[in-house]
């Protein structure tokens, strides 16, 4: 089964979250969204950490099991469409995150986050992790 990570997930990964690392070490391989990574970047360059963060994102991405998905026109379309339907339902969840839920539904992956909104993208495999 393919897994991507939200920012949330990957950073409670680094902080050994056992959850979070189970679903890990089952996933048959990773996706990585840019969209997770340019908030991630974001964070390190707002934070007194930005070298070791960096270092600890580049050598997680170049493990052989993670695949970092671009921003694609599939990927423009999916989030047409997930955001016209959470407008409509009037349940609209933060952009960025439409981004994330379009790579998950166009890699075919299972997201995984801590947060319970993207429980309002209909269709979308979703493991929404508790917080501990």
């Amino acid at each position: 089964m393919k897994r991507l990570l939200d920012t949330n997930a990957y950073v409670a990964l680094l902080e050994g979250n056992a959850e979070v690392a189970s679903l890990v070490r089952s996933a048959e391989r990773l996706v990585f969204s840019m969209v997770v990574a340019g908030e991630l970047l974001f964070g390190f360059r707002n934070g007194n950490r930005y070298e070791k963060n960096l270092t600890l994102l580049d050598e997680f991405l170049n493990e052989p099991w993670v695949e970092l998905q671009p921003v694609t026109r599939t990927t423009a379309d999916r989030f047409g469409r997930i955001a016209a339907a959470l407008c409509k339902a009037g349940t609209p969840i933060p952009t960025n995150d439409i981004w994330i839920a379009a790579h998950a539904f166009e890699t075919g992956a299972e997201l995984i986050s801590f947060d319970r909104h993207f429980e309002n993208v209909r269709g979308l495999a979703l493991t929404t992790v508790q917080k501990s």
